[in-house]
């Protein structure tokens, strides 16, 4: 009978009203039918319609596979967004633990001696006893206002939460490797190129000075070659700097010492373009995104922080038993005589608080609206950063066009140049403004080149990389 009537109140908790507002994915702007800086925006063949997976390996580059691959088992900040998953999943598992009852162990052992001259000494009976007890208590809350079904689901949209942000971490950090990798490969050409220059500009420093020595060139033209000699030098050293800096980057991504990590010089070609991508359909665009699955399980948990927030405000159930067996001598357990027991409940209901459960509510539903506004920034903002990227490559692809034009036609001034100097028809500001403008194109060109690069990388993090819903992330809390 006792058996039949726990069972009963174990269902009866079990099957209670819930008291959090039924949760729905938050709205947010429709999406539109296409982009509307995707333009002609060519699908590559024979890729896949969107990166998947290892997508930086749609680049090409060994050096940049290895350095990915050592990121994901040696990045630091990885390690800490996975301790973050764990403590997540953690706290889960604890949240859980209420849906059951809890059994508690308590066995003792004690002997006592108690004065003469107590109220409760028995004329007749010692005064000195052992007492050894081998029981336990239960207790269970029935979830009647569905308290503890509303953390668990809490817990577990956090914990789903924590698994997306840890893959937007990786995406993040994997991005920044590759673009920091470019970047350092691009400052290579132009550490190449400004060391070919500076060749170039030592022999325009003889020649004009021979020519000054014969008396066929002016002190000003000396000077002159002598500054843009010096000028170069100077690019050259800060271009190393900026190469420096970002192979210490790279050292800690990929989490090394930067004392003691170097790469090889390995200048970016300029033939190298960066790969085409399909940016795929705008609607399809959140199920990719890990921010916005973050956000949405972020929401989901602060509705579920409201039905705990309610649920205060009723009174708590508790069931609660006793029992085992003792005596003054360990033989005697198993007698029937040595049993004990009790069974009861307990309800504890709030009477007075002093509004703390009214603000209590208030700062659930504060959050919740603060949830649900960051859902709706970070999906707009996932929009933008496909927008901006889009917009960037084909921008950038002109540029290069346009720019490759200005780099044949200052080869072809600078050329003119040279040969009018050495005819004696001009001075030598001529040459050293089309060695300028030679100069000034051809490193234009480079970093075009590594904007486009960047920008590709970018385009692929914005469309969520090779990041996809996991299936677990259930959208019922």
């Amino acid at each position: 009978m006792k058996a039949r009537l726990l069972g009963a109140l174990l269902a009866l908790g079990c099957t209670a009203c819930n008291l959090a507002p039924r949760y729905q994915v938050p709205t947010s702007a429709a999406p539109p039918a296409a982009y509307k800086e995707q333009g002609a925006w060519k699908i590559a063949e024979p890729r896949d319609s969107a990166p998947r997976g290892d997508w930086w390996t749609l680049f090409e580059d060994p050096e940049l596979d290895r350095l990915e691959a050592q990121l994901h088992t040696d990045n630091l900040s990885l390690k800490a967004a996975f301790a973050r998953l764990e403590q997540a999943r953690a706290e889960y598992r604890i949240a859980r633990a209420d849906l059951f009852p809890s059994l508690t162990a308590n066995p003792s052992a004690t002997r006592e001696h108690y004065s003469a001259h107590a109220p409760r000494v028995i004329p007749g009976f010692p005064s000195t006893y052992n007492d050894f007890v081998a029981g336990g208590d239960v207790s269970y809350e029935l979830d009647l206002w569905g308290r503890v079904r509303n953390e668990v689901a809490s817990a577990r949209a956090s914990r789903q939460a924590s698994a997306a942000e840890l893959a937007a971490v990786e995406l993040a950090l994997r991005a920044q490797l590759a673009v920091d990798y470019f970047t350092l490969r691009t400052d290579d050409a132009q550490a190449e190129l400004i060391d070919k220059t500076i060749e170039a500009y030592g022999r325009s420093l003889d020649l004009t000075s021979n020519l000054f020595k014969g008396g066929a060139a002016a002190l000003s033209d000396v000077a002159q070659s002598r500054a843009q000699l010096e000028t170069a030098r100077t690019q050259g050293a800060d271009i190393r700097l900026q190469r420096a800096q970002l192979e210490h980057a790279i050292a800690v991504l990929v989490g090394e010492n930067p004392s003691s990590f170097s790469l090889l010089l390995n200048p970016l070609p300029l033939s190298v373009v960066p790969p085409e991508i399909d940016p795929g359909l705008p609607s399809s665009l959140l199920e990719r995104r890990p921010d916005v699955a973050e956000a949405e399980r972020r929401v989901a948990a602060a509705n579920a922080d409201i039905g705990q927030a309610r649920a205060a405000y009723f009174p708590q159930f508790h069931l609660l038993g006793d029992g085992g067996v003792e005596s003054t001598r360990p033989g005697n357990w198993f007698a029937a005589s040595s049993e004990y027991w009790a069974f009861g409940g307990q309800l504890m209901a709030p009477i007075f608080e002093g509004g703390r459960l009214r603000a209590a509510t208030a700062r659930a539903r504060g959050v919740f609206d603060e949830q649900v506004a960051t859902y709706r920034n970070t999906v707009l903002t996932a929009y933008q950063d496909v927008e901006d990227n889009l917009a960037a490559l084909r921008q950038l692809a002109q540029e290069s066009a346009t720019d490759e034009a200005a780099v044949q036609a200052t080869a072809t001034a600078l050329d003119q140049a040279q040969k009018r100097y050495e005819a004696g028809i001009v001075t030598y500001l001529e040459v050293a403004s089309a060695q300028t403008q030679a100069l000034q194109a051809q490193l234009a060109a480079i970093s075009i080149q590594s904007r486009r690069m960047s920008a590709a990388v970018l385009l692929v993090k914005a469309l969520g990389g090779g990041w996809e819903t996991p299936t677990s992330l259930s959208r019922n809390p």
